[in-house]
């Protein structure tokens, strides 16, 4: 996360390297590109490379959530414009003023600031910080100061997998290995040494912020000594440098529920990206891809299958052993079926959260054998003579 007051210079597109219009679909394809080129696991070492795929991953987080990525446009072609008007406090220059935090745009709307990326909840982007805190902590009247600086959470982080079809349908657990920005274990997250703890700075009484008057207003600005944190460690832990955070790999078991589908997204709350000295870390969203599978296919809850029977075995009937999810079942053919009739058998597809399961729908289908020996020719066509003989022609209502 960039400090405070580079959020509004910060340029996402360009650290994607795609246009301002640019489709979701070519956000996702540049990200992809850029994390593999920049993943700490291809650069071990490169801090440069890591501070990169920092800012790609933080750029994805924005970008591809609609609701942030709008928000993001509009507030930089206003604050270019100088088309903020401070709710009647109306600040020089075109800058909120000080008197609350929802401010109007020269259209007439009501834009809140505050939204914009703040709260520390789940979600898309998953961050305190950014442009809220920018404009709460920068403008305010009579010298009043925030009272508090808000935690910065750790980035939402999202990861893929592939099952098989089968565990897919019933549920499975697998190991994912990951690798991100995750809790220090030598400090176990504070960012001090071990031993120590960080102190409440002195220059800001532990708001993060401080202030001075100029004219009638109080302007404040995050404290130079702790960075807006409210806290100052004087022995930082060496293998974080006093962040908290280290980037290590490290290995998740990610339990999948019954009947997930190709491309379902599953969130694990407090698995992405650790926030920085014992912030609260962002959620880990497993993108599912589903292998196809050689017999199965499914609708919903139902599994659906194509069943290989004989003439013989439509004619007269059988019961016909078919494949489930857990083992086989006996399914009856009864005598006269026509070739491509769906049988269905209750409560063998696919598990339903609630409990029970879908349905198993079986289309039969005729398969002819390539080859006869004489014997079988030759009871064949005694049996054409008669069919034929009873009146049977396949054909009778056919091309009228």
């Amino acid at each position: 996360m960039a400090p405070q007051r580079e959020w509004l210079e910060r340029d996402f597109y360009k650290d994607l390297g795609v246009a301002s219009d640019a489709s979701s679909e070519e956000i996702q394809k540049a990200y992809r590109k850029l994390a593999a080129e920049l993943h700490p696991d291809r650069n071990p070492g490169n801090a440069e490379a890591e501070e990169r795929f920092k800012r790609v991953s933080e750029a994805k987080s924005v970008l591809s959530d609609p609701e942030k990525k709008k928000e993001y446009d509009e507030t930089r072609a206003m604050f270019a414009g100088g088309r903020f008007r401070g709710g009647g406090n109306g600040f020089p220059g075109g800058f909120p003023g000080g008197g609350g935090t929802t401010y109007t745009t020269s259209t007439g709307a009501d834009f809140n600031i505050g939204d914009l990326f703040g709260g520390g909840g789940g979600g898309g982007g998953g961050e305190s910080g950014g442009f809220g805190d920018i404009f709460e902590g920068l403008f305010n009247r009579g010298g009043r100061a925030q009272s508090t600086s808000r935690p910065r959470r750790g980035k939402d982080l999202e990861t893929e997998t592939t099952l098989p079809f089968r565990d897919a349908a019933v549920g499975t657990t697998v190991p994912l290995r990951v690798t991100s920005p995750s809790p220090c274990t030598s400090c176990h997250g504070s960012g001090a040494k071990a031993g120590t703890s960080p102190k409440v700075c002195a220059s800001c009484n532990g708001s993060g912020y401080v202030s001075r008057n100029q004219g009638a207003f109080g302007f404040s600005e995050p404290c130079q000594d702790c960075q807006g944190t409210g806290s100052r460690i004087d022995d930082p832990c060496t293998d974080c440098a006093g962040s908290g955070v280290t980037v290590r790999a490290r290995t998740i078991n990610v339990r999948i529920p019954p009947g997930v589908e190709d491309g379902q997204r599953i969130r694990l709350a407090g698995q992405g990206e650790a926030g920085r000295r014992g912030a609260p870390s962002g959620d880990l969203y497993v993108v599912v891809h589903v292998k196809a599978d050689r017999v199965f296919t499914r609708t919903g809850q139902d599994l659906k299958l194509t069943l290989p029977v004989s003439i013989s075995e439509l004619i007269l009937g059988a019961t016909v052993s078919v494949p489930t999810l857990e083992g086989s079942v006996g399914v009856k053919i009864p005598a006269g079926t026509t070739d491509g009739r769906t049988l269905r058998v209750r409560g063998r597809g696919v598990p339903k959260r609630a409990g029970g399961a879908g349905d198993l729908l079986v289309t039969v289908k005729v398969a002819v054998p390539p080859k006869l020996d004489d014997a079988a020719r030759e009871a064949m066509q005694v049996y054409a003579q008669a069919e034929r003989a009873c009146g049977f022609d396949p054909r009778a209502d056919w091309g009228r």
